[in-house]
């Protein structure tokens, strides 16, 4: 082979390699969207069943799309930094954004009408690091799958002539995902309060502690509230927005307080099922008190604009292997485009 013929197939070796790398992405963008695996479960089909529930409403979240921004401070009391290096659980002061909401896509929904209820945060670390969290008031999530999911908000639309789901659809949901009943069971006998500041809130999903030296800590975590519960009453049913302004009076009269208390799992408990409640005598840790002294409407309030996507996590903090916190961090991002992009339009449309 002569020296011009030799560097002729380097050169188009070259090129078909800088070809092969955008195709290659191209492929991954595709597969990602499930345009190669119509079949195959995306953010898309997730946001569409979501939007099928609650129907469309431009500018906001597609699911706990009614809620309030709050802002505060997170307090901590240095115990959770023997299980964590972030800088967030050293003694100290750390900013908090936050928002309540109630499940579903409805932004006008009644607050009576719904029983999940919400707390979102966002820590913003001093080294400009964040932890984002979003935890809901129930003990531990219906089902231990991303798929599972899909086909219960599938299993729970509304039935065209009825307007209420379908009993059979529900009926045989069950049978095939048996795990389920305990969530329902709770719902059954589940007392909603009469305020989201009495409300505990828990990751549900299972996360990492990562310490100084490296060693890992399989926990979930739960805001446990300094204020007494008391069960909705029939006032509150006829006041679509009374946890709104409910929440607002009482920040009238100074800070609200909740405990950021860590459950450590011992042998034997799942990380990758949200099903599952650890049993009650895990060790926990009191790792400080988050304090909510200000709240603002959500559209264009400071946290409108935030995704809280749940694996938005600092350095000393990890996913767990559960499935489910991939398909959520996928569906957020989808949601947060889409609304964003409305909103942007939005916008547009009025100058």
């Amino acid at each position: 082979m002569n020296i011009k013929a030799h560097i002729n197939k380097q050169t188009l070796v070259r090129l078909a390699l800088v070809g092969i790398i955008p195709l290659i992405l191209c492929l991954l963008f595709l597969w990602a969207g499930g345009w190669l695996t119509p079949e195959r479960l995306t953010s898309d089909k997730l946001i569409n069943v979501l939007q099928q529930s609650g129907g469309i409403h431009k500018g906001y979240r597609r699911n706990h799309a009614k809620g309030i921004c709050v802002l505060g401070n997170f307090i901590s009391n240095g115990n959770a930094s023997t299980l964590s290096r972030a800088s967030i659980f050293s003694k100290g002061e750390t900013a908090v954004t936050g928002r309540f909401a109630i499940a579903g896509g409805n932004p006008g929904a009644p607050d009576y009408a719904v029983p999940v209820r919400s707390m979102a945060l966002s820590f913003q670390q001093a080294n400009g690091e964040q932890w984002r969290t979003g935890m809901n008031a129930m003990p531990f999530f219906p089902v231990s799958s991303v798929e599972s999911f899909y086909e219960l908000q599938a299993a729970t639309l509304p039935d065209p002539a009825t307007g209420k789901p379908n009993p059979e659809k529900l009926h045989a949901f069950v049978m095939k995902h048996p795990e389920v009943k305990p969530f329902f069971a709770w719902a059954k006998q589940y007392t909603p309060s009469s305020s989201w500041a009495s409300d505990r809130f828990n990751s549900l999903n299972a996360f990492r502690l990562i310490d100084r030296a490296g060693n890992e800590h399989l926990v979930r975590w739960s805001m446990v509230p300094h204020t007494r519960f008391s069960p909705l009453s029939d006032a509150d049913k006829q006041n679509k927005d009374f946890l709104q302004q409910d929440l607002a009076h009482r920040l009238e009269q100074g800070a609200l307080e909740w405990d950021l208390v860590f459950t450590l799992a011992q042998a034997g408990d799942k990380g990758n099922d949200a099903t599952k409640a650890w049993p009650a005598d895990r060790k926990t840790i009191n790792a400080g008190t988050l304090v909510l002294n200000k709240a603002l409407p959500q559209q264009q309030g400071p946290c409108n604009d935030i995704n809280y996507d749940p694996l938005i996590l600092p350095d000393g903090m990890a996913a767990s292997d559960d499935p489910i916190l991939n398909a959520r961090s996928s569906a957020y991002a989808k949601s947060y485009n889409l609304r964003t992009h409305e909103q942007a339009q939005q916008a547009g449309a009025h100058l």
